[in-house]
């Protein structure tokens, strides 16, 4: 008589078989694509239930600061007028990481170091140094579409860019590291593992990163889907999540910091669509990147399958 499938793992967390790229990290034996289907489930509830409400919670503790009507902060907060409204929204989403790593571990029943990289665990020299060439590159890149369109229209700061600066230098890589630890993680080896296809991974995880980024442009929606499948790939070819959090992080520290010297946080916040000629000059310095560090990974000889 065949064995029921597990939906949740119990017992101690297994390591994934000897020799396999990072998307079939899950692949242990006695493991079930119900498993990864299951932790989907669940790991999309939790975005769906306790990100917000991690982020409002932020808000009513920096609401005893700054006092006033509840309900005008709030406005203001949403709209991303103050710091603390971005602060929030990325707080929430740093959620992600422990979620992720619960998720791994009580679901897949796999240690949770191999969600960061098939060595495993965080490879810091290597993130350290894709963190430099992600800013010359990408930031490289941009300064030659401006070169090529035009400037934009620069300003001395708006009001209050000092405080939105440090509080996105604290909180922007915190979310951006907790998206790719859910998306190009935990979402890329759960669907990696269940079909078998690693590059089935790369591309639904893709999919639902762009999807999951609400009301945007189909320009817009080229440019998120083509992040998630140039990171997803550099998972592949480089073993880990290391990539990816560096190119997340700077793009959108970037995103804020010229946001805030040329037109608004608030006004960066309400965009839903670009040009596809902005589309095609940032995919650009998105693949740029990825040559590049994915160079950098082959001279670092960085391991790419389980050992």
């Amino acid at each position: 008589m065949s064995e029921v499938p597990r939906l949740v793992a119990v017992g101690d967390p297994a390591d994934p078989p000897s020799g396999v790229s990072y998307p079939l990290a899950y692949r242990h034996p006695g493991a079930s694509a119900f498993q990864s289907v299951f932790g989907i489930l669940v790991g999309f509830a939790a975005f769906a239930l306790l990100v917000p409400l991690t982020a409002r919670f932020v808000l009513m503790i920096t609401h005893l600061y700054r006092g006033g009507d509840w309900q005008a902060y709030l406005a203001r907060a949403d709209a991303y007028e103050l710091p603390e409204g971005p602060a929030s929204g990325q707080l929430g989403l740093a959620l992600l990481i422990p979620i992720s790593i619960l998720l791994v571990r009580f679901v897949q029943g796999v240690k949770p170091r191999w969600l960061a990289s098939v060595q495993p665990g965080m490879r810091w020299r290597y993130l350290l140094i894709a963190l430099v060439v992600a800013a010359v590159v990408l930031n490289g890149v941009l300064w030659l579409s401006f070169a090529a369109k035009g400037m934009p229209q620069w300003h001395s700061g708006q009001d209050g860019w000092l405080g939105f600066l440090i509080v996105m230098l604290i909180t922007s890589p915190l979310q951006a590291a907790a998206e790719e630890v859910f998306f190009r993680g935990y979402l890329l080896q759960a669907i990696g593992s269940a079909t078998g296809r690693k590059w089935v991974g790369v591309a639904g995880s893709a999919l639902l990163f762009a999807l999951l980024h609400g009301v945007q442009n189909p320009a817009l929606f080229t440019h998120r889907l083509a992040f998630g499948l140039i990171a997803g790939a550099l998972v592949v070819v480089t073993g880990g999540l290391e990539a990816g959090i560096a190119a997340h992080i700077v793009n959108n520290i970037a995103a804020y910091v010229y946001a805030m010297f040329s037109t608004s946080v608030a006004e960066l916040k309400q965009v839903t669509g670009i040009t596809w000629s902005d589309a095609a000059w940032d995919i650009a310095g998105f693949a740029a990147f990825a040559a590049a560090a994915w160079w950098v990974g082959t001279r670092l000889r960085l391991a790419t399958r389980t050992p």
